[in-house]
């Protein structure tokens, strides 16, 4: 809880702005290291999950929830007033949301993902979605992964479409951006033991039923339209292919990702109990 009294905000000045570029642009997203959180369970995960909140923005409304409350009494940051209009222009509704979050983002350390149990680390090659990631980002957190590592130019996990594809998972989940495979299979080699690089390809010959996924897994999937890299093709242990009936001829990259992501959980369990 902080004692500090609430600074203002009543006009588009560089304050608002700054927290505007938070949602829009991501390299000033990535300068400031901080993003602007929307929404009740992505801000209560964020807290939940030691996210540093750097400033919590509400409009001083007389009746307030008990989430609004117990988030003012005992986050300890920057408590900011904001004109109402400003604060639902910030929220992306008609109606001023009870709060938003300014929270710092976390280093992309690969040493984050370190699990505890059997690793199951996924990582999304080259994503141009925002919200597949989120979307996967969500299968990771549901299925039990160690965490999702993005690689290449690829779209931003701090995006807003992609944490609300999340529903917030995306502070539940570590998440590493890395700008290729090289430091990820540097890193699986340091592994005891080292973890099987798992690839998602339409064409491949195997059965993803039929690859063990029990043990420590890299779960590759790639880019939504190119698939996988060369780079990442070459560095897997294995490519599955998702068997499927209808007249669908593949599968969107984040549900192929978690379709392998259930089965390693299936298999991790001994098979899913009804």
């Amino acid at each position: 809880m902080t004692d500090r009294a609430p600074a203002r905000v009543t006009s588009r000045d560089a304050t608002f702005q700054r927290w505007q570029t938070l949602l829009t642009n991501r390299t000033k997203r990535n300068r400031a290291g901080e993003m602007l959180v929307q929404g009740v369970r992505p801000i209560s995960l964020a807290v939940e999950h030691g996210w540093p909140v750097r400033a919590l923005l509400h409009d001083g409304r007389a009746r307030r929830s008990a989430w609004a409350d117990r988030l003012l009494g005992t986050v300890d940051a920057a408590q900011v007033l904001v004109a109402p209009e400003l604060l639902a222009e910030l929220g992306g509704k008609d109606e001023p949301p009870e709060l938003l979050a300014v929270v710092a983002l976390p280093p992309d350390d690969l040493e984050r993902l370190r699990p505890v149990g059997v690793p199951l680390i996924t990582v999304f090659d080259r994503p141009s979605a925002p919200g597949n990631i989120g979307t996967l980002l969500r299968s990771v957190d549901a299925f039990g992964g160690g965490g999702l590592v993005v690689t290449g130019h690829a779209a931003d996990p701090y995006d807003p479409q992609a944490v609300r594809a999340s529903t917030g998972s995306v502070f539940a989940v570590p998440v590493v951006r890395l700008p290729s495979h090289r430091e990820v299979l540097d890193w699986v080699a340091a592994g005891s033991p080292p973890a099987a690089v798992v690839g998602t390809d339409e064409g491949a010959a195997i059965d993803v039923r039929d690859v063990d996924l029990a043990g420590p897994a890299v779960v590759v999937v790639g880019n939504e339209t190119a698939g996988l890299s060369a780079g990442w093709r070459e560095a897997c242990d294995v490519l599955v292919r998702i068997p499927m009936a209808g007249t669908a001829s593949s599968l969107n990259a984040a549900t192929a990702g978690s379709v392998v992501l259930y089965e390693a959980m299936r298999q991790r369990s001994g098979g899913i109990r009804p």
